[in-house]
């Protein structure tokens, strides 16, 4: 997917079947902020939020979550979000990264119907700045 990274904003996708967390950090400060959810019915509303949410933020590198078992096998959801991680690369040509993401939701517990999917897009972003000083 990528290796060096040029300096810049990076946009991170906490990938769902339903929603899509946004996160931004950029690579000079490395510090990740929640930025908002895709709540969009089909894919083409998906891909148009996404569209526009790249067009603005005009991201050096985007980062995908990678779920996997906790013995690190891969599950229904890890071949989503390497396909997920694999169109943001074709279609917008941006770089891609993939962080495992595993641990990631024991961090947050989000009340009963609270939406926390940009949060844990800035979990996945703030690991990828932290393996990658």
């Amino acid at each position: 997917m990528t290796g060096d990274v040029a300096t810049g904003t990076v946009l991170a996708f906490d990938f769902g079947l339903r929603r899509i967390g946004v996160a931004v950090g950029n690579t000079f400060l490395k510090q990740a902020e929640p930025l908002q959810i895709i709540d969009a019915p089909t894919n083409d509303g998906k891909f148009a939020a996404l569209a526009a949410v790249i067009a603005q933020w005009q991201p050096v590198l985007c980062v995908v979550g990678l779920p996997r078992h906790p013995d690190g096998t891969a599950h229904d959801m890890t071949v989503r979000c390497q396909r997920f991680a694999n169109q943001l690369q074709g279609r917008f040509q941006v770089s891609t990264a993939l962080v495992d993401e595993r641990y990631s939701s024991a961090v947050l517990h989000g009340k009963r119907g609270e939406r926390i999917d940009d949060a844990a897009a800035a979990l996945i972003l703030q690991q990828y700045f932290d393996e990658n000083p």
